[in-house]
């Protein structure tokens, strides 16, 4: 990562063919009451017009390429949107998945702060603005918040995943209450190594809990400044992947033995059930 400028928070969002959505997540960041963000667009060789809608939705300000920030990573814009804020538009020369567009998010990041985005979920407009506050209200270096599930057109449904005020490593595995879309990390607390993903399928749970098992707790705000958008018919489809990825993390990434994984995995499944019911 760069140097960190303070107060600034970068926002790093992996895109994959996501034509349909990312212009209006474009839009929602610029609508943010936070005043001092970047926001970093990781083009993951999407093959769809990602690419175009994004550059058509930046074509307004002005742009030139950065040549020397990251290399042999692609083709990257930078974006002067007025404002102190800036746009960066990267196109990876492969496609790696999620967690290594994130890592070459950060590598590139320049804030004091990280903020994840998925290019199809929602922010409220004051998300970041009440998160920053709460983060300096707790002195923490790791906040997420409770969030809504949304259908298909991301129109909330009334279900909100509430979470706890804190949580710790040993409590993390047994709850995967952290949505990626909520979280915002203080590089001044959290070291930049701590935050970039492994290349594991749950990438983000992994993070979390690398972070938590690194001493440090995540405090949570029990608002749903997030819509988790949800397609019809996910829930069924994706049951015995995160089965799996689960299981997998306690045993391959966490090391965990078979009985110790067996006992956070109950607790695990039982909170999930209810969490998506």
């Amino acid at each position: 990562m760069k140097d960190k400028e303070k107060g600034l928070v970068s926002i790093i969002v992996p895109v994959y063919r996501a034509a349909a959505y990312i212009a209006d997540t474009i839009g929602m960041v610029f609508s943010q009451t936070c005043g001092k963000w970047e926001l970093l667009l990781v083009d993951d060789c999407s093959g769809d017009d990602s690419v175009e809608v994004m550059e058509k939705a930046l074509s307004s300000y002005e742009h030139h390429p950065v040549e020397t920030v990251l290399e042999n990573t692609g083709h990257i814009e930078e974006y002067l949107c007025g404002g102190g804020k800036k746009v960066y538009l990267i196109r990876k020369n492969k496609n790696e998945g999620a967690a290594a567009a994130r890592n070459t998010g950060m590598d590139l990041a320049g804030g004091q702060y990280i903020a994840f985005l998925d290019a199809d979920d929602i922010w409220v407009s004051d998300k970041l603005e009440k998160q920053l506050s709460f983060m300096r209200q707790k002195r923490a270096g790791f906040v997420f918040s409770a969030y809504e599930f949304g259908d298909e057109q991301a129109r909330p449904t009334g279900r909100v995943v509430h979470v706890p005020e804190t949580l710790t490593y040993k409590k993390a595995l047994s709850r995967t209450v952290i949505f990626t879309t909520t979280v915002v990390l203080d590089r001044n607390v959290i070291p930049d190594e701590l935050m970039r993903m492994p290349l594991v399928e749950s990438e983000d749970t992994a993070t979390w809990w690398q972070i938590l098992r690194a001493g440090y707790t995540a405090c949570g705000l029990d608002e749903a400044l997030a819509v988790y958008r949800r397609p019809r018919g996910s829930l069924s489809s994706n049951k015995c992947k995160a089965v799996k990825r689960i299981w997998n993390l306690y045993r391959r990434q966490e090391k965990l033995s078979a009985a110790v994984s067996a006992f956070y995995f109950v607790f695990w499944a039982y909170r999930a059930t209810v969490r998506r019911i």
